[in-house]
């Protein structure tokens, strides 16, 4: 795995999706540097400790996040106000990043997982 997959991934999804996976990428090596890059499924994700802790994806009229779980989202549906979401994808505007503290909220939530 790694950060070459993730970039030609990238490089084929036109703008303005590709800034605003751009922008989710380089916060979710901000808040996880340790994550080791790479696909899944498709799509951009990265792993902690061999699991997924969350990948991105970009479609025709929106950009997804994938929580690599079921569970997270509806728990957190009060905070998702205004996205569309399933179990398993957060869509949000193709030129609109997720804002900092949801990213993380997903984030944290997805490693405790991880750890128990």
């Amino acid at each position: 795995m790694s950060d070459e997959q993730i970039e030609a991934y990238l490089n084929d999804v036109p703008e303005p999706q590709r800034s605003t996976l751009q922008t989710l990428r380089a916060a979710m090596v901000a808040l996880v540097p340790e994550a080791e890059p790479g696909l899944a499924y498709g799509v951009p994700a990265y792993r902690v400790h061999g699991k997924l802790v969350g990948g991105f994806g970009a479609a025709q009229s929106h950009c997804s996040y994938y929580p690599m779980s079921g569970t997270i989202l509806p728990l957190l549906a009060a905070d998702l106000a205004g996205y569309t979401w399933s179990k398993g994808a957060l869509r949000f505007g193709i030129d609109t990043p997720l804002p900092q503290e949801l990213l993380e909220q997903l984030i944290v939530m997805r490693l405790d997982q991880i750890e128990s």
